[in-house]
């Protein structure tokens, strides 16, 4: 049974100059008559994706090559600009730990609000709450405000909340380095629950060894393209001649 769907999906965004570019100079530049459209890059192309539920995926290339927006499509954190995406079931994105986050509330309210967000109810997000401080270390900081931690303690907070809720997509970005050597062992046992069970699992690494030994299927992005998708093995291979051949030509 299909969980996730993408057809045709392409995103176009705005640039990092147009991003950095105040609104002060823009109402200059209009003035003087000299104001441009701001520049936008194609960041995913025409991507057609169908994931199996159970399937644990791999998803591979270069920095900037569309891999954290792919996911980030799929989490409903960005819209695409054309194609549909269709996703079946509760999904717990680990992309950026802690982005969704309010500094401002303390550690528990946070705790709420993200279960919240992620479908679940204020009553079973308290139930959770004490396993979630547990898990991430954090039982004497419930009712002290999130800008109050580092960025370490936040990190271990979104990772114990979003995999305590045991969601039926779980989506992985680098981020199987949280914390010291201890921690990092913690949140792998974890993860080593989700991939023995049912859960659907993408997972967006440069850890090549681990993407071939623990997924079944690869997907290998270039410029927001899928360059080729298919047994894990034989994708990465595919990738590191890719990678030998532009180091040639550059060269």
């Amino acid at each position: 049974m299909e969980v996730i769907r993408l057809d045709k999906v392409s995103l176009w965004r705005r640039t990092q100059e147009e991003f950095s570019y105040d609104l002060k100079r823009t109402l200059l530049s209009i003035v003087e008559g000299k104001y441009r459209h701001p520049a936008k890059k194609l960041v995913l192309d025409n991507i057609n994706l169908v994931v199996e539920k159970g399937e644990k995926i791999g998803i591979i290339g270069a920095n900037g090559s569309g891999k954290s927006t792919l996911l980030k499509i799929i989490s409903g954190i960005l819209q695409p600009t054309t194609g549909t995406v269709r996703v079946g079931g509760q999904v717990a994105p680990l992309i950026e730990l802690g982005a969704g986050f309010d500094p401002d509330i303390s550690v528990m309210d946070n705790i709420l609000l993200y279960g919240v967000l992620l479908g679940f109810s204020r009553a079973e997000m308290k139930e959770r709450a004490r396993s979630i401080l547990e898990f991430a270390e954090l039982e004497d900081y419930a009712l002290v405000p999130v800008k109050g931690l580092s960025s370490g303690m936040v990190a271990r907070l979104g990772f114990s909340i979003a995999t305590d809720v045991q969601p039926d997509i779980l989506i992985l970005d680098e981020v199987l380095s949280v914390g010291d050597e201890r921690f990092k062992h913690k949140c792998q046992q974890r993860i080593d629950d989700f991939w023995n069970g049912e859960t659907t699992v993408l997972v967006v690494s440069h850890d090549l060894q681990f993407i071939s030994t623990s997924c079944k299927k690869v997907i290998y992005l270039s410029q927001g393209n899928i360059k080729f998708a298919g047994d894990s093995q034989e994708v990465v291979d595919y990738y590191l001649q890719s990678v030998k051949e532009s180091e040639i030509v550059a060269s």
